[in-house]
């Protein structure tokens, strides 16, 4: 069942729990995700970045979710990741996502305001949920993103901003970085506490893979409610790959069905352990649904 992101994230909050947000690539990956949560019983959000919108193009994403996700017997919303790009933005509030981040992590701080209000100006009349990041989380993804935190703000400038808004999720820097880690990073829990007693607004952790699960529970027990994953699952998607060519070139037998087989497997695999981690396993009942 299609739902709504901030409903799901909302549960999150009220259950003590995060919702997965998984970075998908095609249909393959797309349904291994939501097979993933159908074998936990939880929600979760699939997210497309503004990359792989163009590859496929908002039509076809729209509707090979849809038709991945209508029947299935978990609440699943259909979010645009990071995208800084407002035509991007108004091609899949028009299509009727669930959800989108605005990432105005580029601008100053008063057209980021800005923007994001205009953003969410025209969001909330088609019914989409807002995310809003206005101040950069290192990392690079998909081609978007910078390795240097050009921007940062007070916990107090993040929660008005929100607030004059109207954005329903919220993004902050919390220490960690897209992509893979090469040395530990120094992670802030306490601005999770700090902005949840300053809004109700649903907080997002960014930068996911290669926490520890106690760096997890960690911050959902501080109050974030929505974790995004992405290169976990491009890592097992790739290593599948990877290794089923290898045999194929040994046997000299290619049959592309059974890749499509193991990276599906592959990604379930790695995808279904958040949700155990995440705590949401066995949340799908009254997670809601549009």
């Amino acid at each position: 069942m299609i739902t709504s992101t901030l409903e799901l994230t909302r549960k999150g909050q009220d259950g003590g729990y995060a919702v997965p947000a998984v970075n998908i690539l095609d249909d393959l990956s797309l349904r291994a995700v939501i097979d993933a949560a159908v074998e936990k019983a939880s929600p979760v959000i699939v997210q497309v970045s503004v990359k792989t919108v163009r590859a496929v193009g908002v039509d076809l994403m729209t509707k090979t979710f849809a038709a991945a996700a209508t029947s299935v017997p978990v609440p699943v919303a259909l979010h645009l990741d990071h995208c800084p790009d407002r035509k991007v933005i108004d091609d899949v509030v028009a299509a009727g996502w669930s959800s989108v981040l605005f990432d105005a992590s580029d601008r100053d701080l008063a057209q980021a305001e800005q923007e994001t209000g205009e953003v969410v100006a025209l969001a909330h009349g088609a019914g989409v949920d807002v995310e809003s990041e206005v101040e950069n989380i290192v990392g690079v993804e998909d081609g978007v993103g910078s390795d240097v935190a050009v921007h940062a703000y007070s916990v107090d400038q993040l929660a008005e901003i929100a607030e004059r808004t109207g954005a329903d999720l919220l993004a902050p820097q919390l220490g960690t970085a897209h992509g893979q880690y090469t040395k530990a990073p120094v992670l802030l829990p306490d601005r999770v506490r700090e902005l949840a007693r300053l809004t109700d607004r649903p907080i997002v952790l960014h930068g996911g893979t290669g926490l520890s699960d106690a760096d997890f529970r960690t911050f959902i027990d501080a109050g974030v409610s929505k974790i995004n994953i992405s290169t976990g699952l491009k890592r097992a998607y790739m290593h599948a790959a990877l290794e089923h060519l290898r045999r194929a070139e040994e046997r000299d037998k290619w049959d592309p069905p059974s890749m499509f087989k193991d990276i599906s497997a592959a990604v379930t695999t790695e995808i279904a352990r958040y949700f155990d981690v995440f705590g949401s396993t066995g949340h799908a009942d009254g997670a809601g649904a549009n």
